[in-house]
Order: structure tokens, then C-alpha cells, then sequence
């Protein structure tokens, strides 16, 4: 058993992947559970391709990263013993009605595809093959479908990390976390800083903050802020009935919304993307119009799905659209891991990972870093 005792502020895809990563190399971890509502992960569609974003550099580098760990995650949370996390490599569908633009797509997909070990196959395809993998698509739409596409469960991923750690022998706390410096009470070991969940000081070696949109309200007594906001995310749950939807692949037109299948006969529509919401979780009749009129744009045969529910997310929105991961400057022992905005469920799972090497020291020098701001340097 390693001798660090780490606390992790914070059960999202996260929070939750950090302490599990922690927990399975040796340390003791607690993990702070505050149920936030509005926390991204129980909310997010959890759609894992990588492959076809527009983005470059050290985000597409860190994006793809995060999708090609999942085998890795699968496989070590099996030998955990729990198998499932809600995860699917059902293909990716990328859609227009633009061909020369799908082209484009094509061409940028199939370069990355050829560095991939998960990407698969790259292949375009006229609207008849493309309405066979996912029939309620309009009549007017040509695809690109991506084999190695996949989609997860975020809230049964959450669990599953959490169990997981658990066997390792990490706790899990509810209530919300209260940093203070150290020097303030005695309730700590560590010089850094000291937690306090409720009445009940937690000492602790290392504190990591994975608290997503809420980042900043833990790191305010301590006198830091990250550049990290909330933007609304609502997501809709339809039921087509007595259709197997199971393998059905993800849909992404090229207008920024999607299309999810699931087990249980279910499509998952969204999402809106409403930046200045601040920590607002309601449903609203403009954004169910939006998710609403696009979805049906793009697939009419959803027209008489049964509405099931409406979920909202707070996505941790960074400033310069990259995660902040790493180590607080001027505070021993306090880390950051937070700021993954709309894919939390592709980089979280392999962010946590890399920050508990960081924090153990068990990989000295294999972090990526960049000056970029975040991916596991200094704040």
C-alpha cells in the first residue's frame, strides 16, 4: 500500500477516474461526493470519436489520447472486477447533404485513422447504406461512418469507477468540501492546504479539485481561479418503440448537434451549448426547440418517438478550450483536474490516469505538457 493518502473533491468523469486511478496503483483515497445538481457527467451523452473534430493540436492530440484509453480503462476495471461500464464501440456517422464537405471530413478522418489503433474503418457511403445503420435518417443525407466510434454511459460509467475504487480500498464521503490554507486550522497533515467536509477535518497528503463547473467555488477560500465557467448543456431522452437501437452508430451532422443510440430502444438528441447560463439547470422551452427542430432535421423517422426526459449538464467550460490538469503553483499538495467542457466522457477517464502518476510519482517525465495552459503543468 502506497503511503499517500489522497482526498478528491469532486465524483465526476473526473473526480471519479482520478480516484479510482489512485486507488488501483496502492494509495488510500477518499473521494468527496457533493451531488451537484446539474454535474455534467450524469448528463452527457458520452460520445467517443475524436477522429472527426475540426480541432488541432494539443487538444486533438489529448482528445484521441482519451479515446484510445478506453480498452485500457475497460480491461483494468475488469480485472477490478466490475465489467461494465456502459460503453459501446457501435460506429460513428458523420452526415451531410453536402458532399464536397463530406469529402473534407473524409480526407482528415482517414489521415488520423492511419495513426489509430481504434479508429477502424473510414468509409463514405450514399444514403441507403447510411439509413440501413441508423433508419429514422432523412432521405437527402450522405455519410462517413467510422467503425471505431463509440458511445458511454456517463452516470454508469461514474458508478463503475466509483465500485471500483472502492475495492481498492478508497471511501467515498458525501457532502461538499471546504478548502482552506492549512495554516488556518490544525485539522491537517499536509502544509498545503486542509479540507473540511461538514464539521470533520480530512488530513490528507494531496487534495486534487475535479469539482467541473463548481472548480472555482472549492478554490475560492484558498484565493485562486481558474478560467472556467458553466454553459448549460440540455440533452433528450426519445423512446423508439419496439425498434433495437443497441448498435445502432452515433450521428453527427456538420451543425455541432448529434444523434445517440442506446440500448432500450432509446435515442439521445442534443445538445444545446448555452455559454452565460451560470449554475442554471432548467429545462426551457427555447432549448427544447432548438435540440427538437435539429434532430428531426436530420432524422424525421424520430417524429413519433415517445419523449422520455430532458437532462441538463453544466459543462466546465475552459477559456482556452483546454482542461486544466496539474499541480497549483504556491500550494503544496493541491491539484487541478478540470475544464474538459463538452468531452468529459472521452478525457476524463485518461486524465485521471495521468494525474495520479503525476501525483504518486510512479512515471516520472511521461506527462505531456504544453504551454497552452492546463494538460499537467503548473497553474
Amino acid at each position: 500500500m502506497n503511503t499517500h493518502h489522497v482526498l478528491v473533491v469532486g465524483s465526476g468523469a473526473a473526480g471519479a477516474s482520478t480516484a479510482y486511478a489512485l486507488a488501483r496503483k496502492g494509495a488510500r483515497v477518499t473521494l468527496v461526493d457533493s451531488d451537484y445538481e446539474g454535474q455534467a457527467t450524469a448528463a452527457g451523452a458520452g460520445i467517443v470519436q475524436p477522429w472527426s473534430t475540426e480541432a488541432t493540436g494539443t487538444f486533438q492530440h489529448f482528445y484521441t489520447a482519451g479515446a484510445e484509453y478506453y480498452p485500457t480503462l475497460i480491461a483494468d476495471l475488469n480485472a477490478s472486477g466490475v465489467p461494465d461500464i456502459g460503453y459501446r464501440r457501435s460506429g460513428a456517422l458523420i452526415v451531410s447533404r453536402d458532399a464536397g464537405r463530406l469529402d473534407q471530413v473524409n480526407d482528415r478522418v482517414a489521415a488520423r485513422a492511419r495513426g489509430s489503433a481504434l479508429a477502424g474503418e473510414v468509409a463514405r457511403m450514399g444514403n441507403a447504406r447510411a439509413r440501413e445503420l441508423f433508419p429514422p435518417l432523412a432521405k437527402d443525407l450522405e455519410g462517413l461512418y467510422i467503425s471505431g466510434g463509440a458511445r458511454v454511459d456517463g452516470r454508469t460509467l461514474r458508478n463503475a469507477l466509483i465500485r471500483a475504487m472502492c475495492r481498492h480500498g478508497g471511501s467515498l464521503v458525501a457532502g461538499v468540501a471546504r478548502l482552506e490554507h492549512s495554516s488556518s486550522h490544525s485539522g491537517s497533515s499536509h502544509p498545503g492546504v486542509s479540507v473540511w467536509v461538514g464539521d470533520h477535518a480530512i488530513p490528507a497528503d494531496a487534495v486534487v479539485v475535479a469539482a467541473g463547473a463548481w472548480t472555482n467555488a472549492v478554490l475560492r477560500p484558498l484565493g485562486r481561479r481558474l478560467p472556467i465557467e458553466p454553459q448549460r448543456g440540455q440533452i433528450t431522452h426519445l423512446r423508439l418503440p419496439g425498434a433495437d437501437t443497441a448498435r445502432w452508430p452515433t450521428v453527427h451532422p456538420l451543425t455541432g448537434h448529434y444523434l445517440v443510440a442506446f440500448e432500450d430502444s432509446r435515442i439521445v438528441i442534443g445538445a444545446t451549448r448555452e455559454t452565460g447560463s451560470g449554475f442554471d439547470p432548467r429545462v426551457t422551452a427555447a432549448g427544447q426547440l432548438q435540440i427538437l427542430t435539429n434532430a428531426l432535421e436530420i432524422a424525421p423517422g424520430l417524429a413519433d418517438a415517445t419523449f422520455i426526459e430532458t437532462r441538463v449538464g453544466l459543462r466546465p467550460v475552459s477559456g482556452n478550450e483546454l482542461p486544466f490538469i496539474g499541480p497549483v503553483t504556491g500550494i503544496p499538495g493541491l491539484y487541478v483536474n478540470a475544464g474538459f467542457g463538452a468531452v468529459g466522457l472521452t478525457m476524463g477517464p485518461y486524465a485521471g490516469n495521468l494525474l495520479s502518476d503525476l501525483i504518486l510519482q510512479t512515471t516520472p517525465g511521461t506527462a505531456p505538457k504544453t504551454d497552452e495552459g492546463g494538460l499537467l503543468t503548473a497553474l
